[in-house]
């Protein structure tokens, strides 16, 4: 036991206790080349297991943003793990990467053992739902620099495609269709601008149900997990021609749909070809805001779209019926060089 460490905020027990706390998260993430390395300095992942015949590594990074001052204001932890991991695996997988591995970064204020199973839980969900494995991490107590009820989370995450079926854009042509699947809500973008809108000019109340959003409390529907797309697209990959993916987040379409295109291809979008989530327009009407800042600050209701020949559309939608999966078309690829959207 260090009593002088302790005295200076940091408790070195409270960190074994987290560990043990966290082992069977960890554990319910294991997947085919994911190695015993929990404890080590460094986590493990056998690729030749995977069986590619020329592996190619995409990797991604992000955290969680502004979105866990939410969290802190409803004391509710277990769901922004899964924000963090989300951020990263749909971002490789637009490469057509599927993820492999997970790692986290926890900095907290003050290590309290039971917030932080409940935060690890959220990215084991995560990687769970991405069918990837949490193979290590960092919980860092930092009296001081934080706030001891605040935190900060972020993930690093590795997928590997063979390099045969790695997506670069290359094979989009204008009168591709696209095909969008829904958002569960805002994601974990733009959060500076809800809070903002809501909590310090309306000062809305988190706790509060609002009619407009369905009676659900507001705090609840902004904490509202971002959808992970990998089991979706992975059910397609192999079986249709994806030109090209997007995974909308900061930046709304005008930002993120450009980053598959080719040099002067542009995209027609329908904004009503599609039901939209009632939080995006309590938003716009609370703050007064115009829809097309919305559309080049938030998802809008679609978080991940693809890019397919018109021919195969009808065996996309029903190849992500097989499983469950909704999904729309919202418009098609033009040579106009820019993102015209229509509300």
């Amino acid at each position: 036991m260090s009593e002088k460490y302790r005295e200076a905020g940091v408790n070195l027990e409270a960190g074994y206790e987290s560990v043990r706390l966290i082992k069977d998260h960890v554990a319910r993430t294991k997947v085919v080349g994911a190695m015993d390395s929990i404890g080590a300095f460094g986590g493990m992942f056998d690729l030749s297991l995977l069986k590619m015949e020329e592996p190619v590594l995409v990797s991604g990074t992000d955290g969680v943003g502004t979105k866990l001052m939410i969290a802190f204001e409803m004391d509710k932890h277990d769901t922004v793990g899964i924000d963090a991991v989300a951020m990263c695996v749909n971002d490789v997988l637009v490469q057509g990467a599927a993820p492999i591995f997970f790692l986290d970064y926890l900095a907290v204020g003050k290590n309290e053992p039971q917030k932080i199973e409940q935060l690890v839980k959220g990215v084991a969900d995560g990687c769970v739902q991405a069918e990837c494995a949490l193979i290590g991490g960092e919980t860092a107590e930092m009296p001081d620099m934080y706030n001891v009820k605040h935190y900060d989370i972020a993930g690093f995450c590795v997928g590997a495609v063979d390099k045969k079926n790695l997506l670069d854009g290359s094979k989009i042509e204008a009168g591709n269709v696209l095909i969008g699947l829904p958002s569960s809500g805002v994601h974990s973008n733009g959060f500076s601008l809800v809070r903002k809108v809501l909590l310090k000019d309306a000062k809305l109340d988190l706790h509060k149900a609002y009619d407009d959003l369905n009676g659900e409390l507001l705090g609840n529907v902004l904490l509202t997990p971002t959808r992970i797309y990998v089991k979706a697209i992975k059910h397609l990959l192999g079986k249709v021609d994806i030109k090209g993916m997007s995974h909308i987040t900061g930046g709304g379409f005008y930002e993120n749909v450009p980053r598959m295109l080719k040099e002067g291809q542009g995209v027609s979008i329908d904004l009503t070809t599609y039901p939209r989530k009632p939080i995006f327009d309590f938003i716009a009407k609370t703050g007064d805001i115009p829809m097309k800042e919305m559309c080049n600050v938030f998802n809008m209701g679609i978080g991940f779209i693809m890019a397919v020949d018109k021919n195969d559309v009808e065996k996309v939608q029903s190849l992500l019926s097989e499983i469950g999966e909704e999904s729309y078309v919202i418009g098609e690829v033009t040579n106009s060089g820019s993102v015209d959207l229509t509300w």
